[in-house]
């Protein structure tokens, strides 16, 4: 049975919260700093219904945080369980994220992440999204990335 995408629901809280903590640790170690992700309110997120999870047999794999702004989709968060990397988990999220832009009526999705998260910056270049700005926010040095979704 492969992955399904849904709405987080108020009890899948502390799985999100866990499967946040798992992802985003390793970038502690780094600089010391907690990421972004690792200090949302993520009961107010599934409340707001911007939390779409990956699940499979009941486990979330992964999940992405999206927030409408004026111009563009902010892709808040992407996170997959790190002992799934590399199974394509990761990749189904990001291309959610782009279809829900398009059915929202957005023709971008915007990201950030921090200067720090070398991996995801060349990720992100890879699949076609181009650095805006870089802005200091929260303490965190921060990378913004915008992708002009196709028709």
């Amino acid at each position: 049975m492969s992955s399904h995408l849904r709405l987080a629901r108020p009890e899948d809280q502390p799985a999100v919260e866990a499967l946040v903590h798992a992802a985003y640790s390793p970038y502690v170690l780094r600089n010391g700093l907690l990421p972004g992700p690792m200090r949302d309110d993520y009961a107010a997120l599934i409340g707001d219904g911007r939390i779409h999870v990956a699940e499979r047999d009941g486990i979330l794999q992964g999940l992405v945080v999206l927030l409408p702004q004026d111009d563009a989709m902010l892709l808040d968060n992407v996170a997959v369980d790190p002992s799934l990397h590399g199974t394509g988990i990761g990749r189904i999220l990001l291309q959610f994220a782009e279809q829900a832009a398009r059915a929202a009526g957005y023709g971008a999705v915007r990201l950030y992440t921090q200067d720090i998260m070398t991996e995801n910056l060349a990720l992100y270049a890879r699949i076609g999204y181009r650095e805006t700005h870089r802005v200091e926010e929260k303490g965190l040095r921060r990378i913004y990335m915008l992708k002009t979704l196709a028709d």
